[in-house]
């Protein structure tokens, strides 16, 4: 449970710290209730220095540090194939790691290794936060 915006970061902070290079985190939940708050912490926990912004317009950011961060957000794509057409292959294979926002438009390009975020508001600044290593490819 999150009771504000920086709390819901220092959860993604904590959670960045512990990533490798190549993860992938699965980012769940509606609009609005924190997912790149929760990106932003990622950054931090992986020592990078600059400002995580939504990349709704953008399809993805990439933010340089030691372990590079591929922030994408999946709600403008239609299909899973949009996804290999911008290059997901060599997002993945550049060693960073890739934070997804509404990733479950694109269950079957995830790994079994993939760390799930569910994301919900309570109302107010509260969240409830489930972080999972359940795996993200389904049956596919």
């Amino acid at each position: 449970m999150t009771h504000s915006e920086s709390e819901t970061v220092k959860e993604g902070e904590r959670l960045g710290r512990t990533l490798a290079p190549g993860s992938i985190v699965a980012l769940y939940g509606g609009l609005g209730v924190g997912k790149t708050a929760f990106t932003r912490g990622l950054a931090v926990g992986l020592g990078i220095q600059f400002c995580v912004s939504s990349p709704t317009f953008t399809i993805v950011n990439e933010y340089p540090g030691i372990i590079p961060l591929f922030h994408f957000d999946m709600y403008r794509l239609d299909n899973e194939a949009e996804l290999f057409d911008i290059g997901w292959d060599d997002y993945i294979e550049r060693g960073g790691v890739c934070a997804i926002e509404w990733s479950e438009k694109i269950p079957c390009a995830l790994s079994p290794d993939t760390v799930s975020v569910r994301i919900e508001s309570l109302g107010g600044d509260m969240r409830r936060l489930e972080i999972s290593s359940d795996g993200g490819a389904s049956m596919c």
